[in-house]
């Protein structure tokens, strides 16, 4: 096992650049993941990593050792792609063993590592099988199974569960997790999907221009975002614009006047009276209470409508106006009205705890 640790990295394709990483550690025997939207320089860094990308500057180490100049071949990694890259024409035994064999392992070595490693994978009565004789979510453990049976200090994961369907995508999280806690090996993750990487990582970069928004453990990045990017990125967020109406140091909490409404946040450190801001509240954090046709001006929260309903099998999602804007609610059970559940064009008051919502300038 190793550590990784990247510092001043930087690279430009033609005129664009694609990364800028001040600096980043990964620890030894952690699960990371890289996380953010297509062209935000997550594969590109993975790539940089393996080997496959040339660094126009920056420094990239291994278990401490510099990469400079050293070849993929010689950095002893384990990688798994998207789409598995698994030979067609060998049998799950021998591309499982084909990089042993590159590595001049002997037969006897080679026949205990691959029958280890398909063990590991749930896969051992598979050996004589081909690939296209298997499912998806088999080849995807045969890919693994090839990428950790010369034991590698770093494996290396570039959205290997996206070609599954969700059902089996879900089923391949815990397989993924088990297998990297069982072997232990530093593993480098890429997705552009939040629920896996919350799912499976011990801390997540989030990433945006090639740039690094956030590094935290999953609690800490959809808990508590750094920006409006990460907000809205790692899980769905409502965003309020407002400007600060007033600031109570002794409680701790900011007021800010959203429209003509006033609405309590936690204090946000280097934001002044009179500042436009934006208010980021999670949808499962906001309260909504009917409260028929004209809710009360006096009661807690904000004043608003709703525009539409859904329900989504594990929660009702309300869509509803507070004056120009919008925001979502996730409810359990479904809004009542008057003892009929609420429908679009119903007057509700929205409410969320101060706790529960981030302010950012």
């Amino acid at each position: 096992m190793a550590g990784v640790r990247l510092e001043d990295l930087h690279k430009t394709f033609g005129s664009q650049p694609v990364l800028d990483i001040d600096e980043l550690e990964i620890a030894d025997g952690e699960f990371f993941s890289l996380l953010g939207p297509s062209g935000c320089g997550k594969t590109t860094t993975l790539r940089s990593i393996a080997g496959l990308v040339e660094p126009d500057r920056g420094r990239i180490a291994i278990g401490g050792r510099d990469m400079r100049g050293v070849p993929t071949f010689r950095r002893n990694l384990g990688m798994v792609f998207q789409k598995y890259a698994l030979f067609p024409h060998l049998t799950v035994g021998e591309n499982v063993s084909y990089g042993l064999e590159e590595r001049g392992a002997g037969r006897s070595e080679i026949a205990r590592s691959v029958a280890e490693s398909l063990s590991l994978v749930a896969l051992a009565d598979c050996e004589d099988r081909y690939p296209h004789q298997l499912s998806g979510g088999q080849q995807q453990r045969v890919a693994m199974a090839r990428a950790v049976v010369y034991r590698p200090d770093v494996l290396l994961l570039d959205e290997p569960l996206s070609n599954l369907d969700v059902k089996l995508r879900v089923a391949m999280r815990a397989e993924l997790k088990r297998l990297q806690r069982a072997l232990g090996i530093t593993t480098v993750f890429v997705t552009h999907d939040q629920h896996e990487a919350l799912a499976l990582s011990d801390r997540i970069a989030v990433m945006r221009d090639g740039r690094i928004e956030q590094v935290g453990t999953p609690e800490e990045v959809y808990q508590h975002p750094r920006s409006p990017f990460v907000a809205d990125f790692v899980g769905s967020t409502n965003l309020l614009d407002g400007v600060v109406h007033a600031v109570d140091g002794h409680a701790g909490t900011l007021v800010v006047r959203i429209g003509s409404q006033l609405v309590s946040a936690k204090v946000a450190h280097g934001i002044a009276l009179g500042a436009a801001v934006r208010v980021a509240v999670k949808p499962e954090r906001v309260a909504l209470i009917a409260r028929g046709a004209q809710p009360a001006e006096d009661s807690d929260g904000l004043s608003a409508e709703i525009e539409s309903v859904a329900y989504l099998g594990s929660f009702y999602s309300y869509i509803v106006a507070v004056g120009p804007q919008r925001i979502e609610a996730r409810c359990g059970e479904p809004l009542l009205d008057k003892g009929r559940p609420a429908i679009a064009g119903a007057h509700v008051r929205l409410s969320f705890s101060p706790d529960a919502a981030r302010v950012f300038a």
